[in-house]
């Protein structure tokens, strides 16, 4: 399951680029969302990690 955390922020971020494509944005203007994005899983995949080792 862990091996699998990778599709998660290259998930939200595909469809982030996806939103600010269709509102005509570029990547640039929306930098910030993907950096939110990239941070937000960042937290999570840290946290289930310690999870795992805490309840071996």
């Amino acid at each position: 399951m862990i091996k699998l955390f990778f599709l998660l922020p290259l998930l939200m971020c595909t469809v982030w680029w996806w939103y600010i494509n269709s509102k005509g944005y570029s990547v640039k203007q929306a930098w910030k969302g993907f950096a939110y994005i990239i941070g937000f899983n960042v937290v999570v995949i840290l946290f289930f990690t310690l999870m795992l080792f805490l309840t071996r």
